[in-house]
């Protein structure tokens, strides 16, 4: 079958390109530019586009499938070429529900937590060399590529997004997969572009919950009220299976918690790292792992890629890089560096870089998500707010927000960092929390300050 993807370069898009490949397809794509990692491994695969640019006459009727990426616009040539032809176009989270009609699905859900539940899962089934296909949002240890596609496989793991499938195809991601077992980690209001109140956000999560197959099986954390709400009051017949954070103590920096076999030390910490690993109990207890196999193997799990990473340490100084931009992310990470090195200095840095985050009237939401930091600092950059075409932000807007009167505010990224690498860096803990770079922020660099 020959494939051709419209935004060969996006984190999502490449990975199932080269998945595809891997499984026989003939794949061909196209992009305006594409970036490391995605532009080198799809260069060792053969798939990296000879141009950059769109070529409408690519696409012929020899074509039999475009998978169109959320990074082309409505009005993309390649797009407009297929549409005139009357070819099949799928959104990649429909690919992937065409690829898994006859497996078990398996969908983690949620605002915060999916891409580490999803990460945890993947880790306890390579970890007893249970074989299963999958899609994860980060690059994780042990495996070479973020989508797995076999035809033998009876499980597949997708990680579920609730943001937007494609341009021509305004559905949440989630909303395609019909699981036959799900998970909601948590409902936290984010993505104010596409849904702009609170209440549409959670009706996203109504939708996903109705998705399940007849019979159908949610695990869900019960200790978030509005995901107990969501799948307590639904009327779809499916099982539903509780959660909550296990029994933990801290000793000597390190986590343990309470199993049928004693105190058992992590790798990882934080109070929602905890109630994710309970979620991924629950999720490989039902695709056949036991509970003793399951702890056996998430002691060994590091976490996922960006997601409180640690990149630096000594005896005095710990430096870690998170994906957190929305507010309960920040507010959860925070806390839990703070909970796990509470005898050290904590210096949070939040760049405000996505959408909703640099939106006036969302900043609101961040009241109270630095407080357990010592130092808190919040980067932006007005010329994003300007190319994302929204009101101008100010630093004494951002003030009011956080409600936080000694918070450091940067606009100039050499200011940041010089700021940060003028720190006292003994006994401190280091976060830096963006979805971007801080302005061109070099974390190799970072990594050299102690």
């Amino acid at each position: 079958m020959n494939i051709h993807f419209i935004a060969i370069g996006g984190s999502a898009m490449h990975n199932l390109a080269i998945a595809l490949h891997r499984k026989g397809y003939r794949v061909s794509g196209s992009d305006d530019a594409i970036h490391n990692p995605s532009k080198s491994r799809l260069e060792r695969n053969g798939l990296l586009p000879q141009q950059f640019g769109w070529f409408p006459e690519k696409i012929t009727n020899d074509v039999e499938i475009i998978i169109l990426g959320m990074h082309a616009k409505k009005d993309n040539p390649e797009l407009l070429r297929a549409q005139e032809l009357g070819l099949k176009i799928y959104s990649y989270p429909e690919f992937l529900y065409e690829q898994s009609k006859d497996k078990t699905r398996v969908v983690i859900g949620g605002s915060h937590g999916k891409t580490t539940i999803t990460s945890m899962i993947l880790h306890v089934l390579n970890y007893h060399g249970k074989e299963v296909d999958y899609m994860v949002g980060a690059q994780l240890e042990g495996f070479d590529t973020m989508v797995h596609l076999t035809q033998e496989n009876e499980f597949i793991i997708l990680e579920g997004d609730e943001y937007l499938s494609s341009p021509i195809d305004m559905r949440p991601k989630f909303h395609l997969y019909k699981p036959n077992i799900a998970l909601i980690s948590g409902i936290a209001w984010d993505h104010i572009n596409v849904f702009p109140t609170f209440e549409n956000y959670i009706e996203q999560f109504r939708v996903f919950t109705n998705s399940l197959i007849n019979g159908g099986i949610m695990v869900y954390n019960e200790e978030d009220i509005y995901t107990k709400q969501v799948v307590e009051s639904s009327e779809h017949a499916i099982k539903t299976y509780p959660y909550s954070t296990p029994e933990y103590f801290i000793d000597h920096g390190i986590t343990h918690i309470d199993t049928p076999d004693g105190d058992m030390p992590l790798e990882i910490f934080g109070h929602h790292n905890l109630q994710n690993l309970a979620g991924a109990k629950w999720i490989c207890q039902h695709i056949g792992i036991d509970e003793d196999d399951f702890y056996e193997a998430i002691t060994s799990f590091k976490g996922a890629s960006k997601r409180l990473e640690k990149i630096a340490e000594n005896r005095q100084t710990v430096i870690f890089k998170d994906f957190a931009h929305s507010p309960s992310k920040v507010k959860a990470t925070t806390k839990a560096v703070k909970e796990q090195y509470s005898d050290r200095i904590l210096l949070a840095c939040l760049e405000l870089h996505t959408y909703s985050s640099l939106n006036a009237d969302f900043l609101k939401e961040y009241q109270g998500a630095l407080d357990d930091a010592d130092t808190a600092v919040v980067f932006y950059s007005p010329h994003a707010v300007q190319m994302k075409r929204l009101e101008e932000v100010t630093e004494d807007q951002i003030r009011n927000a956080f409600n936080m009167d000694h918070l450091n505010i940067f606009t100039n990224p050499k200011e940041f960092k010089e700021f940060l690498f003028s720190q006292e860096l003994q006994n401190n803990a280091i976060l830096l929390m963006s979805s971007g770079n801080y302005g061109g922020l070099d974390f190799e660099e970072v990594k050299r300050l102690i």
